[in-house]
């Protein structure tokens, strides 16, 4: 898995913090490209920027546009340019609900301040009117409430004695221009960080009733049940026993199925080397195209397949209604 991330980038003006993502992603070993920069106002500056270094561009005004029909037209560019993200970088349009959600955790934005304070505009006034001894930026996942979505990074810069509105936005600039591609880098590839692998795998493993997590040879196991009791229904693998990928162990039904799947879909699942033996089957987990409704499916269905009965009869009866 060695393409990169494919974003476009949206703009209203000079575009400074776009030309930041351009520049850090020529740089490897960056995980994405800019793919388009895309603009509502046509005399945009960024616009020839992005143009000078041979990135697509494409500008239509929304004034006598609906918003809708206005971002139908954006849609439409980022889609045939083939990006998988939308990064917002001073595009100063309220995006319509429906765009919004089409993207959900495709679309990020930093805003000027230590969200969740002063969301909307005039922050770095309102910081100052505060009395804050600190001022910053955020690099926040976008959703239909404004700057409300999950922070994923942030730089406090401090307020100065006789700082402005203005010589506060200088300095916050600069920050944004560090912060930006380095979340934007992170966010895009953490499908191939473990540790945030292991953090989606444990919230839904420990979700399913009665289950705790305990090492096993090395690797993060789950377990249901009590005591010496208890079984192992999934293990987390960071390359197991010599096996270049990420993985999620869990249970097949019997040695026939795990061969079927490995047939099947060999860049999906595989035979462990040390489980394998056992019936327990490997699924990848490093994709950028990894379905966690599937993952879920899986963990269900291998603690069914040794949890105690009393609570698989409870889990039956609670699924009859």
């Amino acid at each position: 898995m060695t393409g990169k991330a494919r974003i476009a980038v949206l703009i209203s003006g000079a575009g400074t913090n776009m030309a930041a993502l351009v520049y850090a992603s020529r740089i490897a070993p960056c995980p994405y490209e800019v793919v388009l920069v895309a603009s509502n106002d046509p005399e945009a500056a960024g616009l020839k920027l992005a143009a000078a270094e041979g990135i697509a561009t494409f500008a239509l005004p929304h004034k006598g546009m609906t918003r809708e029909a206005h971002d139908a037209a954006m849609e439409a560019a980022v889609l045939k340019a083939g990006a998988d993200h939308i990064v917002l970088a001073g595009y100063m349009r309220i995006l319509s609900d429906g765009f919004v959600e089409r993207w959900e955790g495709r679309m990020l934005n930093i805003h000027p301040s230590l969200l969740p304070l002063y969301k909307g505009l005039d922050t770095h006034a309102r910081a100052i009117a505060a009395g804050d001894s600190h001022a910053g930026t955020s690099v926040h996942l976008v959703t239909p409430e404004l700057d409300a979505g999950e922070v994923l990074a942030q730089i406090a810069v401090p307020i100065v004695p006789g700082d402005t509105p203005a010589s506060l936005a200088e300095r916050v600039k600069l920050a944004e221009h560090q912060l930006y591609p380095r979340a934007v880098a992170d966010y895009v590839s953490r499908w191939r960080n473990p540790a945030w692998l292991l953090d989606q795998l444990r919230a839904r493993a420990l979700a399913l009733p009665e289950t705790c997590e305990q090492e096993s040879f090395g690797s993060a196991g789950f377990r249901v049940g009590e005591g010496k009791s208890g079984k192992y229904f999934a293990y987390f693998a960071d390359r197991p026993h010599g096996h270049e990928r990420i993985a999620l162990l869990v249970k097949a039904s019997g040695m026939d199925e795990l061969h079927a799947l490995v047939e099947d879909q060999p860049e999906t699942y595989f035979k462990p080397a040390f489980y394998g033996a056992r019936g327990w089957v490997g699924i990848v987990l490093d994709r950028p195209d990894l379905d966690w409704g599937d993952v879920e499916a899986w963990l269900q269905r291998s603690w069914r397949a040794v949890a105690p009965k009393r609570l698989t009869r409870l889990m039956d009866v609670a699924e009859e209604f």
